[in-house]
């Protein structure tokens, strides 16, 4: 099982030569191809590693970082400096010098998921500093709770693909639904469903709205609307005010399922700013019609009207305000909880919402409590290491960033997810010591002082499964383990027993006789359901098993069929059109209700006169995120190696640039290069590159070093979403572009660094 997809694997000499789908799987994921060649690829680490300048002369900050050479070290000599770097901290400096960092996706594995065993280890070790959220719903994770009183369940107990293909009659989609993003899942995935969905919907007469700048945002027949990128909350505004003018508004609804409408429809019409959010004030910020957007509101009040938002909306500065309007304009239609109606959040982000959930708990590694009560939104981390003992706003309390000696990271490349990755190297040049565990020479793990070897999911045995998908599948070991690479498991056990909680940390199991003690745990759980699952022996021999899925959900249909007994975990326990807690704190960026904030990085805006370009870096269709960048999907993609740009064909002509150049793409943070691809399907005034081309800086000692195979991320600025949540802000940013006529510079980014021996 891969997040991607289930698959069989075909393996020869210690390498994965083939991979084949699951027969029962709709619409498998092309990204699978980049698994074969990928245990013995050359950016595979082969062994225990310490960087010479922290070896020579000890912990401490170093701006050598990224550039250094390293030094071949043993197992049992890695183990001991790394425990004794852990002791040290702990005993100077105190737990919250620790900072947990490990965020990404790392394996599908129950058992072997990375962020499972270093969290597990850290906590048995006395805590650590830990982050808090996503890069992908940093938003979402803090203004939904306080909106709608949840957030997994706008993924996890969504409305089913088959109720919306079956109900729905308009789905108005605000970044359309791209199915590049729905090949994947974080535990995995065994069937790929929305574009059947979205086929069955069409084929009933069923229609699709796509909101988005980009054409490929949805698949199939559609009408598409492509405003001005970060524009969406005033269009969402104007198509409210339409409901709310012309009496279409459902104020029964309003009154019995929500509060503070009133306080919101003030500011709707202008009564507290002066400003009426017509559809001709959206019109002059979209550059949409304004007769479209009241043509578009009076259909969506005339039938069954689904209003989704993807997450890519949120990934921008006040990324709180188009989820809370989408979901403020899908209660003025009266439609929440009723079957192909409301709203949405995700779909088209992820394989995860319009997907069954299963009823019963998954098999789950048991971590334990922190002892350390710290953590910092995950977006912050350069701001963390850069301004230790300062104070910042987070989700209505002032924190302060605690004093990090020490990151430790396993799994994931902030290199990918990260912002203004200059400021981030220089973020990483300050602690004393990173620890990093990969099985890649990724740029965090050329980051780092001590490197850890990991095993990939090719060479162990696991369990996988997910939330939203029926099966539980055995992942048997395709290959032996390469070179002198071990699981992670493995690892942190030595450090346990090397730091004195070894059989704590263990409880005296192995890897498989832990993944057999999950696997029954789970079991316990689906026999007292009523249901029937093989003894283990049994299972693993089968391969897999079918769990029950709760079909045909309708986000929030409880609530709506009786909202006494079902509340919403708010303190009103109705969906919060106002929010007088988010009103008390007083931010300066973030409202009381739903707010049209214009963006620094958009079109509208004075920087666009220097920068005439909107560059969108949403995720990629050849991988997930920067994992297997190398793998022969993603580089097929690729333009004389670099990331490919995709343009519309009077900005390249305008510039003087044809399909296949290699471009220089620019703004005052940084720059790079990438491979231009025509496309029509963009608006002229934006381009499209995505996030996921390995870090691979021309000069790796200069953070303000040009990458030269296409990372967006050092165009993108490091700010916040708002002082409520503090989430990343990487989809949109303005640039320029210029062709490149020098000698191409070689791509670097998956070799690796100068080892020595000893």
């Amino acid at each position: 099982m891969s997040h991607w997809g289930m698959y069989e694997a075909e393996a020869a000499n210690g390498e994965v030569t083939a991979v084949h789908p699951y027969p029962g799987d709709a619409d498998p994921s092309a990204i699978l191809g980049n698994l074969p060649g990928s245990v013995r690829h050359r950016s595979r680490i082969t062994g225990p590693a310490v960087r010479r300048g922290w070896l020579e002369n000890g912990p401490g900050p170093s701006s050598a970082r990224g550039s250094d050479e390293f030094v071949a070290v043993s197992w049992d000599e890695l183990t001991g400096l790394l425990a004794g770097e852990l002791r040290r901290v702990v005993d100077t400096h105190g737990n919250r010098a620790i900072f947990g960092g490990s965020y990404g996706w790392s394996s599908p594995g129950r058992f072997h998921h990375a962020q499972s065993q270093v969290h597990r280890f850290l906590k048995m070790l006395g805590g650590y500093t830990r982050s808090v959220h996503s890069y992908s719903l940093g938003a979402t994770g803090v203004i939904m709770p306080r909106v709608v009183g949840t957030h997994w369940k706008l993924f996890a107990r969504s409305t089913n693909w088959d109720v919306i293909a079956r109900e729905t009659d308009l789905m108005v989609c605000f970044g359309g639904v791209p199915l590049k993003n729905t090949a994947v899942n974080d535990g995995g995935t065994s069937n790929h469903p929305t574009r059947d969905a979205l086929d069955r919907l069409r084929a009933r007469g069923g229609r699709i709205v796509s909101i988005s700048p980009l054409r490929d945002d949805l698949h199939g027949d559609a009408e598409r609307l492509a405003p001005r990128p970060g524009t969406d909350v005033a269009i969402m505004l104007a198509l409210a005010y339409v409901l709310a003018t012309e009496d279409l508004a459902d104020r029964a609804f309003l009154d019995r399922y929500c509060t503070g409408y009133d306080k919101f429809e003030d500011y709707l019409l202008g009564r507290t700013d002066g400003i009426p959010k017509t559809p001709q004030w959206a019109a002059d910020l979209s550059g949409l019609p304004a007769a479209t957007l009241t043509d578009l509101a009076r259909r969506m009040a005339a039938g069954r009207t689904l209003v989704t938002v993807t997450w890519s909306l949120q990934r921008v500065r006040h990324g709180e305000q188009a989820p809370w309007a989408g979901v403020t304009l899908a209660a003025m239609l009266g439609q929440i909880g009723v079957p192909g109606g409301g709203f949405g959040h995700g779909y088209g982000s992820m394989n995860e919402p319009g997907l069954a959930p299963v009823p019963y708990p998954l098999p789950t590694l048991f971590q334990g409590q922190n002892p350390i009560d710290e953590a910092i939104p995950v977006a912050a981390i350069s701001d963390l290491l850069l301004r230790p003992g300062e104070q910042y706003d987070f989700d209505g309390q002032r924190r302060t960033f605690p004093d990090i000696r020490l990151v430790y990271w396993a799994g994931g490349n902030p290199f990918h997810h990260h912002q203004d990755l200059g400021r981030l190297k220089r973020a990483l040049a300050r602690p004393d010591t990173i620890v990093v565990h990969d099985p890649y020479w990724t740029p965090m793990a050329k980051h780092a002082d001590i490197v850890v070897p990991s095993t990939t999911s090719f060479e162990r045995e696991d369990l996988s499964c997910t939330r939203n998908d029926p099966l539980l599948v055995a992942m048997h070991a395709a290959t032996p383990r390469y070179a002198q690479a071990r699981d992670d498991y493995d690892t942190f056990t030595a450090l346990a027993h090397r730091l004195g909680f070894g059989p704590q940390f263990t409880e005296n199991r192995t890897a498989r006789q832990w993944i057999e003690h999950l696997y029954e745990q789970w079991r316990g759980f689906v026999l007292a359901d009523g249901g029937g699952a093989p003894a283990f022996e049994e299972f693993w021999h089968r391969g897999h098993v079918r769990m029950r899925t709760e079909d045909d959900l309708t986000l929030f249909q409880d609530f709506r069929e009786d909202p006494d007994t079902y509340p919403l975990r708010t303190p009103s326990g109705r969906i919060e059109i106002f929010s007088a807690d988010i009103d008390g704190f007083g931010y300066d960026d973030c409202a009381g209700h739903p707010t049209w904030y214009e963006p620094e990085e958009w079109l509208g805006g004075a920087r666009a006169q220097q920068f005439p370009l909107h560059l969108i870096a949403n995720q990629p269709r050849t991988r997930l995120h920067s994992q297997l960048d190398h793998g022969a999907t993603s580089q097929a993609s690729k333009i004389h190696g670099r990331e490919p740009l995709r343009m519309h064909p009077e900005a390249a002509a305008t510039r003087g640039l044809d399909a296949g150049d290699i471009v220089r793409v620019f703004n005052d943070r940084g720059a790079c290069l990438a491979g231009v691809v025509l496309d029509d399907g963009l608006r002229p005034d934006v381009v499209q590159l995505s996030t996921g081309a390995w870090y691979d800086p021309l000069d790796p000692s200069d953070p303000n070093s040009m990458c030269v195979h296409g990372n967006p991320n050092v165009l993108t600025p490091d700010v916040r979403t708002s002082s409520l949540a503090r989430g990343c802000t990487g989809q949109h940013v303005l640039v320029e572009i210029e062709r490149f006529d020098g000698e191409l510079p070689p791509i670097r980014a998956y070799d690796p660094p100068v080892v020595r021996a000893r």
